[in-house]
């Protein structure tokens, strides 16, 4: 099958179709055809040599952790689903990733397609839905009626992450440029600061939980605004300073996403019931070229909701 892989850590320009052959189908596992994947900072960061200790692979790698497609074989002990279901998948991270043209998933990973909803809308969803779903819930055990930041708003994991903590019954504060307050209101943020005019920490106080995506200078003042002694910050980006935290007696905890099935179909029916969306900011089509371009735009920075790449028809 085709694939865009990487045979060594380094610049874009190390991302290079080839035809890969993928293991043998386990039992409790399902072959996905897909339709469509897309991009996670991970993915470059991964490409760049960043996580080579964490994930110490043989190349060649294939990147990306997120399907959406077409079941086309299932091993013998799968029950739960079938050929020719439409489903999508936050996969184990295994060198064996998602820009291809098929991919294998542990079937307790899998969720099914809502049929409201597109393959490029669901494969939006895995990994930044599940990140979103785990730090404000399953970490940061946001209650209906607590106050939440959530820091870069307009960002993959924080459209979901406003959109999930708006429907837990949340009050939901984002931070955003200006040109992207009008989209974050309609996905249910109550307060929209602009990081370019105003200092968050001087204007806030007394927020239960902060969902951390910026580490650096972001998190130090994120401290700040937090509730003494009850305040929890969730980060996806490591904890720079434990010793803030301690003189202010809250929890502070840098997470890693767990891909769950379960929850993924928990996103899966708020978005068939209209109560969450995929916001796509982009989408490129399943070559070399058009996953180097979706790479350039996500190491901006500045991409608004998610990147999907699009297989051909």
């Amino acid at each position: 099958m085709k694939a865009v892989v990487i045979n060594q850590y380094g610049g874009k320009e190390e991302l290079t179709e080839q035809d890969v052959i993928l293991p043998e189908l386990k039992e409790n596992q399902v072959l996905i055809k897909e339709h469509a994947t897309s991009i996670n900072p991970i993915d470059w960061k991964l490409r760049e040599g960043y996580l080579k200790q964490m994930m110490d692979w043989p190349f060649p790698i294939i990147l990306g952790w997120d399907v959406a497609g077409v079941i086309t074989e299932v091993g013998n002990q799968v029950t739960d689903w079938k050929v020719g279901d439409q489903v999508f998948a936050r996969p184990e991270t295994t060198r064996f990733g998602t820009y291809a043209e098929e991919t294998i998933v542990d079937d307790h990973l899998v969720a099914k397609i809502p049929e409201n909803v597109t393959f490029e809308e669901a494969a939006a969803v895995p990994l930044a839905g599940l990140t979103a779903w785990q730090a404000l819930f399953d970490h940061g055990n946001l209650q209906k009626g607590e106050k939440v930041l959530i820091h870069a708003g307009a960002g993959g994991v924080g459209t979901y992450a406003i959109q999930l903590a708006k429907q837990a019954g949340a009050y939901v504060i984002t931070t955003a440029s200006k040109k992207n307050h009008e989209l974050l209101e309609k996905l249910g943020a109550d307060e929209v600061i602009d990081y370019h005019t105003t200092n968050f920490a001087e204007v806030l106080t007394d927020i239960d939980l902060v969902f951390d995506t910026m580490g650096g200078d972001v998190q130090k003042s994120s401290v700040s605004v937090l509730k003494q002694n009850t305040g929890r910050l969730i980060s996806i980006v490591g904890i720079e300073s434990e010793d803030l935290a301690k003189e202010k007696n809250i929890k502070a905890e840098s997470i890693w996403l767990q891909p769950d099935g379960k929850q993924l179909q928990n996103i899966a029916d708020l978005m068939a019931a209209k109560k969450v969306v995929s916001v796509i900011g982009e989408v490129f089509p399943f070559s070399r070229q058009g996953i180097f371009d979706a790479h350039a735009l996500s190491e901006t920075h500045h991409a608004v909701g998610k990147i999907v790449i699009k297989m051909a028809d």
